[in-house]
């Protein structure tokens, strides 16, 4: 249809060879990603956990950079700014929404890989079966931050005990 068109040829042609060239720049980042990640113990080691995938661990990976700077692995939650804010005055103590503080990419990225740990996942596990009765009593969005918190505590625990994730059998699974 294009070919039968000269006008059309024109301008479609250039814009064809231009997203083919930008898709090709995308299989070459990709596959370097997926390289690094796979070259790096402690990412291969972090990707074993349910919807933690390359772009994930590298994220985490280069932002801790040293397991040993936080004392407790629950700061770390903190740090990314994926704990409630307090609102606490007298009587008051209300839990707000999170503090987000910290680094917004890493923070994003975790919740991006909670997200595909309570949506994608097929496999089950203990943090997907609570997040799954946490999303039926307080919603999606709250359900999937708490996963992402969680998450940050135990790939941080992961990388500083340097054990491997190893999903406990859930009631209710095959």
């Amino acid at each position: 249809m294009i070919e039968a068109d000269e006008v059309l040829a024109h301008a479609m042609l250039p814009l064809l060879d231009a997203r083919l060239e930008l898709y090709r720049q995308f299989l070459d980042l990709d596959r370097r990603v997926k390289h690094a990640a796979r070259s790096d113990n402690v990412c291969l080691r972090m990707m074993t956990v349910p919807g933690v995938g390359p772009i994930a661990a590298l994220t985490f990976n280069a932002a801790i950079d040293d397991p040993a700077r936080f004392k407790r692995s629950r700061t770390v939650a903190a740090h990314f700014g994926l704990t409630p804010r307090r609102y606490q005055s007298g009587e008051h103590d209300n839990p707000g929404r999170i503090s987000r503080a910290g680094d917004r990419d890493v923070r994003a990225t975790l919740y991006a890989a909670a997200n595909a740990l309570l949506m994608r996942t097929m496999a089950g596990s203990q943090i997907k079966s609570w997040g799954m009765r946490l999303m039926r009593t307080k919603g999606r969005r709250r359900a999937v931050v708490a996963v992402a918190r969680k998450l940050a505590v135990l790939l941080h625990r992961m990388w500083a005990d340097g054990t491997e994730f190893r999903p406990v059998k859930v009631e209710g699974t095959a």
